[in-house]
C-alpha cells in the first residue's frame, strides 16, 4: 500500500509539474492538459520505474495473499 501512494503520489507531482511548465508555455485549455498528461506519462516512464515496480511488486503479493486465503477457506468447506 505504501507503495503505490508513493507513485501516485509522485505521478500527481510530476503532472502538476508539467502542468505548470506547459502553462508558462502558453499552452491553455484542452491543449495545457493534454501535453501536461503526454510530458508526466512519459517522464514518468524513465524516472518512475523503480517505484512503479516496487508498486507492481506489492500488488503482486497482496493478491497472492488473498487467493491463497481464499483457497484455504475452501479446502476447508470441502474438507467439511
Amino acid at each position: 500500500m505504501r507503495a503505490t501512494l508513493a507513485y501516485t503520489s509522485l505521478r500527481l507531482v510530476l503532472f502538476i509539474v508539467s502542468l505548470v511548465l506547459v502553462y508558462l508555455v502558453g499552452a491553455r485549455g484542452f491543449l495545457l492538459v493534454a501535453l501536461a498528461l503526454i510530458i508526466s506519462g512519459v517522464v514518468s516512464l524513465v524516472v518512475l520505474s523503480r517505484h512503479r515496480d516496487a508498486m507492481s511488486g506489492s500488488l503482486v503479493r497482496s493478491f497472492r495473499s488473498f487467493h491463497d486465503r481464499l483457497d484455504a477457506g475452501t479446502k476447508a468447506e470441502d474438507q467439511d
